[in-house]
C-alpha cells in the first residue's frame, strides 16, 4: 500500500494510503479495498479516483528484447470527491481479476520475474497523479494447480517465468500478452530437449495448456520447437490425467523429428509464439503443492522489493494492448 502527500495540491495537502482487504488472489475473483484520503490543512477537490491493474513485460523490437509496464484493467472507482481539511474520506472498491492475469505464486509464495500490481491515479484538474504500486499474489486456479503438480510429479524442474507481449496462433485471448513458465525437462528426456515452457490461457468456461519443447540438434540436425494445446474445461481439468498427458506428448516430442504436435480431449493441432518470445532465467518456485517443481535454486526478492523502483515496474508504460 502507499501513503504520500499528493504533488497536485504541495505541503499540506491530503495524503492517500490504498490499502487492499487481502493480497491473495486468483484469476477471474474480485479485489477489495479501500481508497482512504486524509484531508490536509485546506479543502481539496479531486476529480476522479482511478485503479488500474499492471504487470511487467517483456517486449521484442527487431533484434532487440525490452522490458516495460502493461495496464490491463482501468477502472474509475469514484469520481468529484470532496475533501474537507483535517477529514477522512474512505472509497471502497472492488476490482475484477480478468482470467488471463499471470501467476504470481504458487503455494502461497511470490515466483521472481512475474508481478501484478493494483496501481492507484488521482486525477486532480484534469492532471494524473500517479501512487505506487501495490503487490498482488495471483494463485493459480484449482484446475492450474492440477497441472503444476503434474510437472512436479513427472520431475520437471523449474527455470524461470516471464509474462511475453504477443498473441499464441490458434488459440483466442482477451489480453495482448502471455505468461511462459518455463522448465527443465525430466532426466529420461533431457538428451533429447533443453526446456520445455508452460502457458495457461484461461476463460470463465475453458483452461487451455500451452507446451512447447525446444528440442536439442543432431549431428547433422538444428534443433527444433515442437508446440502442444490441451482444452479442458475447468470442471474436466480437475478430472484428467495431466501427468499421463503431458508425458505422452512429450514422448512423442522426443520420438519425432519436425514440429511434432499433440492436443487432448479431442482438440488436435500445432499452434506457435507470434515471433521468438524467450526471457531469461530469474528465479524458483517454493511452496505448496507445486513444490516438486523446484529447480534446486533459492527464492529471489519478495514482492515488496519488486515495486521499488519508482510507480511502475521500471520500465517503460505502455498503457496496454489494442485488440488485433
Amino acid at each position: 500500500m502507499f501513503k504520500r502527500m499528493l504533488s497536485a495540491f504541495g505541503v499540506g495537502g491530503p495524503s492517500v494510503d490504498t490499502v487492499l482487504d487481502t493480497p491473495h488472489a486468483q484469476p477471474g475473483q474480485v479485489i477489495t479495498g479501500q481508497v482512504r484520503i486524509q484531508g490536509g490543512s485546506a479543502d481539496a477537490h479531486l476529480d476522479r479516483i482511478v485503479l488500474s491493474l499492471v504487470t511487467r513485460v517483456e517486449v521484442e523490437h527487431g533484434d532487440h528484447e525490452f522490458g516495460g509496464t502493461a495496464e490491463f484493467l482501468r477502472l474509475d472507482v469514484a469520481r468529484d470527491v470532496r475533501v474537507a481539511a483535517g477529514q477522512p474520506v474512505t472509497v471502497p472498491f472492488q476490482l475484477p481479476l480478468p482470467w488471463e492475469t499471470p501467476i504470481t505464486a504458487v503455494g502461497g509464495q511470490p515466483l521472481p520475474g512475474v508481478t501484478v500490481g493494483v496501481r492507484t491515479e488521482l486525477v486532480i484538474s484534469g492532471a494524473p497523479d500517479k501512487g505506487d504500486l501495490d503487490p498482488v499474489l495471483v494463485g493459480p486456479l484449482p484446475a492450474q494447480d492440477q497441472v503444476l503438480e503434474a510437472f512436479g510429479r513427472l520431475g520437471f524442474q523449474f527455470r524461470s517465468t516471464d509474462v511475453e507481449a504477443g498473441r499464441i496462433h490458434g488459440v483466442h485471448q482477451e489480453l495482448g500478452f502471455y505468461q511462459e513458465i518455463e522448465f527443465y525437462p525430466p532426466a529420461q528426456f533431457a538428451g533429447a530437449v533443453n526446456q520445455v515452457e508452460l502457458t495457461f490461457v484461461t476463460s470463465p468456461h475453458e483452461l487451455v495448456v500451452v507446451l512447447e519443447a525446444d528440442k536439442r540438434g543432431g549431428l547433422f540436425s538444428s534443433g527444433s520447437d515442437a508446440f502442444g494445446r490441451f482444452h479442458a474445461s475447468h470442471a474436466d481439468a480437475l478430472r484428467t490425467d495431466w501427468a499421463g498427458a503431458i508425458n505422452q506428448w512429450l514422448a512423442q516430442v522426443a520420438q519425432r523429428g519436425g514440429h511434432a504436435a499433440y492436443g487432448d480431449h479431442g482438440h488436435y493441432g500445432e499452434h506457435g509464439h507470434y515471433g521468438d518470445h524467450r526471457g531469461p532465467g530469474m528465479g524458483a518456485v517454493v511452496g505448496g503443492v507445486a513444490a516438486g517443481v523446484v529447480g534446486g535454486m533459492v527464492l529471489g526478492e519478495v514482492v515488496d522489493e519488486v515495486f521499488d523502483e519508482g510507480d511502475d515496474f521500471g520500465g517503460d508504460d505502455f498503457g496496454g494492448f489494442d485488440e488485433e
